[in-house]
């Protein structure tokens, strides 16, 4: 071979490595010179899932929680996922956390003087107490390092910014009548809408089974009273007990049936608490017992005597904490468990 021949060769090879070279640099070079960096096709989320290409992700790799907006009566909230962490300042949030089958990390106390109303107790040992609704410990909240605090605007507007830089916040409208559609807020935040709508048609059908059983005795007329230390009020339709009485259906005396939320009277308006049933609780806060000292009072007064529900004897002391107090769903199957029961004397 002539030496003009071979070096032609030895050219020709050099070239074909080069060629070689640049075409593998250039495959490189999207990944910026790594061949460690993640593909931009990963990194971009479609629907809420990182990595979403429109094909399942490969065996082992998971896909990114999808990201969702709430709104609440502060605005709205943006939360990936479902929460891990929860926070709840309202007894109402309580009962609908637990029946969602979550466990809050931390909540507030009955005010009672208990930690927890006793019909939720069992369900929240190793839970953290952080106070009353209305003065929640902010610190305390803070230690928890919650991913989502629930609360309600009419206690913790003043304090909502602060909650926000703790963790995302979503509070509901207001603690009267609302109930049904805070708790389904709460499963909307917490990522158990499904859940929620379950809970909530099963609740329907509880109401379908007290209709059932109390038949025609939903023709009567329902008294809701509430005796305080200090005062006696007429409840209306527009408080917790009077949106599952008008549930099941019961009619309402005319001084009561209206949709506000209560009233305050004074002896010379008694009957305006008459009707064919009476349901009446006591707020017992002191050790005195301040609400039975009152109820005692008003049943001995003469006035009283003349009542129709005194006459007939359909006065029926019921919970506080269930028909006023705790205002969840919960509270909710039971006051309706309560009304079948008491359905039985009428």
């Amino acid at each position: 071979m002539s030496r003009t021949h071979s070096n032609k060769t030895v050219l020709s090879i050099l070239m074909l490595i080069l060629s070689l070279s640049l075409v593998l640099s250039a495959c490189g070079g999207s990944n910026g010179g790594s061949s460690t960096n993640t593909p931009a096709a990963d990194q971009t989320s479609t629907g809420g899932n990182a990595g979403n290409t429109g094909s399942e992700p490969a065996p082992g790799q998971s896909q990114s929680p999808e990201t969702r907006t709430v709104k609440h009566s502060m605005g709205e909230e943006t939360l990936t996922g479902t929460p891990e962490r929860v926070v709840v300042l309202t007894q109402e949030g309580t009962e609908a956390v637990l029946e969602l089958g979550i466990k809050p990390v931390g909540a507030v106390n009955s005010g009672l003087g208990d930690d927890w109303f006793p019909h939720v107790r069992s369900q929240m040992e190793g839970v953290t107490e952080l106070g009353d609704e209305t003065e929640p410990d902010l610190e305390l909240i803070l230690s928890l390092k919650p991913d989502l605090i629930l609360g309600n605007k009419v206690r913790h507007e003043e304090i909502y910014s602060q909650l926000k830089e703790i963790a995302p916040t979503v509070l509901s409208e207001d603690l009267a009548g609302n109930w049904k559609e805070n708790f389904m807020l709460y499963a909307e935040a917490l990522n158990k809408t499904a859940e929620g709508e379950a809970a909530m048609a099963a609740y329907h059908a509880h109401i379908e089974q007290a209709k059932t059983e109390l038949g025609d005795k939903l023709s009567k007329q329902v008294s809701l009273v509430r005796f305080l230390p200090q005062a006696v009020r007429l409840y209306m339709k527009d408080t917790f007990a009077g949106v599952i009485l008008e549930d099941i259906g019961f009619a309402r005396p005319a001084s009561q049936n209206k949709d506000e939320f209560m009233e305050v009277i004074g002896k010379e308006r008694m009957a305006d608490m008459d009707g064919d049933i009476m349901f009446y609780f006591n707020a017992d806060y002191d050790e005195e017992k301040g609400g039975t000292k009152m109820q005692e009072e008003w049943f001995n007064d003469p006035l009283f005597a003349g009542l129709n529900v005194a006459k007939t004897g359909m006065t029926f002391k019921v919970d506080e904490v269930i028909w006023n107090l705790s205002g969840g769903i919960k509270s909710a199957n039971l006051l309706v468990d309560e009304v079948i029961e008491h359905g039985k004397k009428l």
